[in-house]
């Protein structure tokens, strides 16, 4: 398995490493329950060093990314973050990535780590002769530091504003501990926050600084499974859960990412033909009512008949209760419905989502 930076600082902390996509990741370190609540309440520092990067130049940079993405970059400007799915031909989704215009003409774009590698493949498979792509992933450490506690952490390390620094923005060559940082204001947890991405090399020196700094103020080491149930519970997607190539943008929930009033794009045609004659499936949250908790990938039924599949399912920390996402047949969209648990069916209801309010500082 492929290892970040901070593998060594993980075990150090007690973290319980296990394989996500090929790389030895800290799943949780005091305790999923523990790391999350710290999070909605406090700070948490993720390491998401695994994450992939592209970087996209060139004259025709933007026309290219256009092409690719769903959404619309015209009017993007640089220090501006935009996020957007990248479809195959047929309206399955190839991965969501947050695209960052550092200048005209100039991109960088994260892809999901499990995807970095097919991903690049599909912009080479699409590369232009004024379009110069690399693959920087390895050159690249990113922390996530997130939580109401976030800002003020941070702002101990930077002499930078970071009121100044607006959600879905970015600044480039901020000094953190002496280390040139690309801070952005994003994050995949609900709360305010920020993602930092500087040179791999200097990952154990932030790292500590960070979580020195912020100990005061309850900052703490969290692991992928907060890092689930956190982005869960405000419904944000996952690759291989809401997302997957047998699943459209606008299955997902995800149209107002589908800008059809720009040029082409790959797979507008079939986006297009599911918006114009009804869009089979639909992602849908939902409440346990039974005694059960539901898992990804559990069949959802109705009247003995299976009508959909749960995405992801989960007891919500924060709301004390067993919660899920389903993507079902469009017609049982806003109804009763019934889990599949191990050979026996659980009643739940459609409730709306996210089921927890975002707490994102514009």
């Amino acid at each position: 398995m492929k290892q970040t930076s901070l593998y060594e600082n993980h075990c150090a902390l007690g973290g319980k490493m296990i394989d996500f996509g090929g790389w030895s990741m800290p799943v949780q370190y005091s305790g999923i329950l523990d790391e999350h609540m710290h999070v909605r309440s406090q700070a948490g520092l993720f390491d998401v060093s695994h994450m992939g990067e592209i970087a996209v130049n060139g004259a025709g940079a933007t026309s290219y990314l256009q092409l690719l993405v769903t959404n619309d970059l015209s009017n993007a400007v640089p220090g501006r973050a935009v996020y957007s799915p990248m479809c195959y031909p047929d309206g399955g989704i190839v991965d969501d990535l947050l695209i960052y215009k550092l200048a005209e003409e100039s991109y960088l774009a994260v892809v999901n780590a499990a995807n970095t590698d097919k991903d690049f493949a599909w912009f080479q498979a699409h590369l232009t002769d004024d379009v110069v792509i690399e693959n920087v992933s390895d050159q690249y450490a990113q922390l996530a530091i997130q939580g109401p506690n976030a800002q003020q952490i941070l702002q101990r390390l930077t002499e930078i504003p970071l009121d100044s620094v607006r959600f879905y923005r970015f600044q480039t060559d901020v000094r953190i501990c002496g280390v040139s940082v690309l801070l952005s204001r994003t994050g995949y947890t609900g709360e305010d926050g920020f993602e930092l991405y500087f040179a791999s090399n200097q990952a154990p020196l932030l790292w500590e600084e960070l979580l020195k700094t912020g100990s005061d103020l309850g900052l703490v080491p969290a692991g992928l499974g907060a890092r689930d149930t956190l982005r869960f519970e405000v419904a944000l997607p996952l690759y291989g859960h809401e997302l997957s190539d047998a699943i459209s943008p606008l299955e997902a929930g995800l149209d107002r990412f589908v800008k059809f009033g720009k040029a082409d794009f790959i797979g507008r045609d079939a986006l297009l033909y599911q918006k114009e004659t009804g869009i089979p499936r639909h992602l849908v949250g939902f409440e346990m009512t039974g005694r059960g908790v539901a898992r990804n990938g559990y069949a959802v039924c109705s009247g003995g008949a299976e009508i959909g599949i749960v995405t992801t399912g989960n007891y919500s920390p924060s709301l004390g209760k067993n919660l899920g996402l389903a993507l079902v047949k469009s017609e049982f969209s806003d109804t009763h419905f019934d889990i599949l648990i191990r050979g026996k069916t659980v009643e739940a209801s459609v409730i709306p989502y996210p089921f927890y309010t975002k707490n994102y500082k514009n």
